[in-house]
């Protein structure tokens, strides 16, 4: 199957990071990455615009990283409870998603993308778990969640 060579424009989660020349389907560059900008072809303009950023997004890559390593610092003193209907032997009816605990973040005035916190595997019961929120390529947090009866 024939590849597009394409510059990254932007970071891209399991693909690569900007500025970096990656081999791609043609579904994927013409259905997700040129139609939201996050690369452009492999051509000598795109190579010398990239270049020509390059010190931009290093200096953009290590402000996020220092955010995320201060957001990983104030989420590690974080604790949050969640009330669920149980039955008797403390079996959730149902489970705690990535979308309950974004919404109890954002009450306590932190928001994070469902997207970013793994639940391996699915909360099903009632008790105490460390929930890993992935806030960097490079950082990942930890948040103490209750799971109590309500």
């Amino acid at each position: 199957m024939a590849h597009i060579s394409l510059i990254l424009l932007d970071d891209v989660e399991k693909l690569g990071l900007a500025g970096d020349e990656v081999h791609v389907t043609p579904g994927y560059a013409r259905n997700y990455l040129l139609p939201r900008g996050l690369a452009a072809k492999a051509t000598a303009g795109t190579l010398r615009l990239v270049e020509s950023r390059k010190v931009a997004i290093a200096e953009r890559r290590a402000k996020e990283l220092a955010d995320a390593n201060a957001l990983a610092a104030k989420l590690a003193e974080v604790e949050i409870s969640l009330a669920m209907q149980a039955t008797e032997d403390e079996q959730l009816f149902g489970s705690v998603t990535s979308r309950n605990i974004a919404d109890e973040l954002t009450k306590l005035g932190y928001s994070i993308e469902h997207n970013r916190i793994k639940l391996d595997p699915p909360i099903k019961t009632l008790g105490s778990f460390e929930v890993e929120i992935r806030l960097h390529a490079e950082v990942t947090a930890k948040v103490k969640v209750w799971v109590v009866r309500g």
